[in-house]
């Protein structure tokens, strides 16, 4: 070991970093988990005084942009937000009934919601109001419950109930910090699932299309196509034909403002442009008294208290809080992934967990404001941003224009059709299968495929509950397989180089002859250790197989690339434990490369580096391939074997 010692002695050895105390290492810990963005960083060598304004400002960023306001600013979020508001009212009315609640209930829940958020949101794009999907959770869940054709006002307490629940939900995520929560919904998940909430919402919207009167309340496949073929004596030709040509003018719309941007007024105009005329239509042709629908008398006036109408003793406790949870965590993928997609367009930040904070508060004063669940559409905000709008005003803006609506112009939409709102809905909901994400996820990850193809089958076939559990539950299992089954590879060095990587991924990488290079692609704990004590020894067995046929006849070095493992814990010091004694009882020898920083402390703390000796940490593969290299070359391999275990007796 003499010549070993003289050249391993002017090599850097693999630092061991100095001790912490154990706050110190706590606060560390909890800093990077819960706040891995600094907030406090501007609070730093500040006054008290100042401290408290700049803490005002991070919780309520309108008083951040609001003195830098300009008139530049207003004229585009003017125009914005009266874009917007054209949008928001049929929208709004029509989302409504896809809640199974009253039009006017939409009206007040496009008032309410976007002045808080403009007041406490950090995004300057994102437009709110009430969104398809949780619409639909809150009658496919809570009309469970209760039959809201029945008991319009029980079922009516109990969505406020489920909005201020959900509100709730959503401000501590964001006040504690847990927007890793949200994080477990994946953007597979997302795709599928909505992908399939918008195949039952178009399907529902058949009962109006059709005319039918009596229609089924469940939102399976299944149960609608029976519905209809069952009642196709029922259908309506007038209602089929109105709905069919609003439907074409809308599709129309769309496609020629995604051809050339500069029609998107065309398409932002065009739910308005279908109420005003159907209404019209309906009101000079008295098709009312041909079998078309129409919503009737709207009450004027602002939203009223509802507060009083929270129902936290009722017997639907529990469904309510269920539905809250999910319209939840619906809701705020989707408003902060639309939130972040336009704020990365503009080159700005958008912070998840203010978010998080500023649609939970919205939707708790809009609980107490009859307003029911509301969060950032990707529709109306994608015609916010191609207004041009500057600042989270364009929302005030269109809460004015909405205000303006319910106080003089509701009597306007009482000949409205159903059949106008159900086409405005189906055409909106048609943008949200989106086809080319789904392919794109089966050329690029077939198992991203699986968990979006569960999640639209589980809606279509199921319901949004099962379809969204089924999703999530395949999502955390592939988490779990990547932490239980982590990924070892073999190493050899690159042609004329002294770097080393898989040879499956450079097949041309040279195998070093008696060395076997294993790479460990993940932290070591106890959900893997079992796992790769045996994967390891499966590759030594098979090194040791192919070496039978070579001119070397046994393996006499396994290294270890620890570059990738972050961590590790008792159970993985006890893996290496284990696999260094039966390498001793096979003669080959353990040799560690590149340990991190963590890794050295916990293999310090459990005296596994005096077990191994530290002259066998290497802070390279290309260090520790030379010393096994120099070894090999100047003692015999029985030799070397017996000098190792006497080196390791002493110790």
């Amino acid at each position: 070991m003499g010549n070993a010692d003289n050249e391993t002695q002017h090599r850097f050895e693999v630092g061991i970093p100095p001790p912490r105390p154990l706050l110190h290492s706590l606060k560390s810990s909890f800093k990077e988990t819960f706040f891995p963005d600094d907030p406090f960083k501007q609070l730093k060598n500040q006054s008290i005084s100042r401290k408290l304004i700049l803490s005002l400002k991070y919780f309520v960023p309108i008083l951040e942009w609001a003195p830098r306001y300009k008139f530049e600013f207003f004229k585009a979020d003017f125009v914005a937000g009266i874009t917007i508001a054209s949008l928001a009212v049929p929208q709004g009315i029509s989302y409504a009934g896809l809640a199974s609640l009253p039009p006017v209930i939409g009206l007040y829940s496009s008032f309410v919601p976007p002045l808080i958020y403009a007041m406490l949101g950090s995004s300057r794009d994102l437009a709110v109001g009430t969104v398809a999907v949780p619409s639909l959770l809150m009658t496919s869940m809570l009309g469970k419950e209760v039959n809201p054709h029945e008991n319009m006002k029980l079922y009516m307490q109990l969505v406020f109930t489920a909005t201020f629940f959900a509100g709730v939900f959503q401000a501590a995520l964001g006040f504690l910090r847990l927007g890793l929560v949200v994080d477990f919904v994946s953007h597979a998940t997302i795709v599928g699932f909505m992908g399939g909430a918008a195949t039952v919402v178009c399907l529902q919207q058949l009962k109006a299309i059709l005319g039918l009167v009596h229609f089924t309340h469940q939102a399976d496949l299944v149960s609608v196509m029976k519905s209809i073929f069952t009642q196709i004596h029922m259908w309506r030709w007038e209602s089929g034909v109105l709905g069919s040509c609003f439907l074409f003018f809308l599709l129309t719309t769309r496609y020629f403002s995604r051809r050339k941007s500069v029609f998107f007024w065309i398409n932002a105009l065009a739910p308005l442009t279908s109420v005003i005329l159907g209404s019209l239509l309906v009101y000079l042709t008295h098709a009312e008294k041909h079998g078309v629908e129409v919503i009737g008398k709207l009450k004027k006036g602002l939203n009223q208290e509802s507060l009083s109408e929270l129902a936290f003793g009722s017997q639907h406790l529990m469904a309510v809080i269920k539905t809250a949870v999910i319209t939840g965590v619906v809701g705020l993928a989707e408003g902060i992934t639309v939130g972040r997609s336009f704020a990365t367009l503009k080159n700005y930040k958008v912070d998840g967990n203010k978010e998080m904070i500023a649609i939970g508060m919205m939707n708790i004063v809009g609980s107490c404001t009859s307003c029911y669940l509301t969060t950032g559409p990707f529709s109306r905000s994608a015609v916010n941003f191609n207004a041009g709008c500057k600042t989270a005003a364009s929302n005030i803006v269109m809460a004015t224009a909405v205000m303006l609506t319910m106080l003089f112009f509701t009597p306007l939409f009482h000949y409205t059709p159903l059949v106008v709102l159900s086409s405005i809905i189906t055409a909106s909901m048609i943008g949200l299968i989106d086809y080319n994400a789904a392919r794109h996820l089966w050329r690029v990850d077939k198992f991203d495929f699986i968990v979006c193809l569960s999640a639209y089958t589980g809606v279509v076939f199921g319901s949004m509950l099962t379809g969204l559990i089924t999703a999530v539950a395949i999502s955390i299992l592939r988490v779990l397989l990547f932490v239980a089954r982590p990924r070892t590879s073999v190493m050899g060095s690159l042609p004329n180089s002294i770097i080393y990587r898989s040879i499956e991924q450079y097949p041309k990488a040279n195998v070093v002859s008696g060395i076997l290079i294993l790479h460990i692609n993940a932290p070591i704990y106890f959900a893997n250790a079992s796992y790769l004590r045996e994967r390891i020894l499966r590759w030594i067995d098979e090194q040791e197989d192919k070496l039978k046929y070579s001119e070397r006849s046994n393996l006499d070095f396994v290294i270890l690339d620890m570059s990738s493992v972050g961590s590790i814990d008792t159970s993985g010091i006890s893996m290496l434990q284990e696999t260094k004694n039966l390498f001793d009882q096979r003669c080959i020898k353990l040799v560690l490369a590149n340990p991190g920083g963590e890794v050295m402390k916990m293999l310090d703390k459990s005296k596994f580096i005096d077990t191994i000796g530290q002259e066998w940490i290497y802070l390279t593969v290309g260090e520790a391939v030379n010393a096994c290299n120099f070894l090999l070359q100047t003692s015999r391999p029985h030799e070397k074997a017996v000098e190792s275990e006497a080196t390791d007796n002493k110790v």
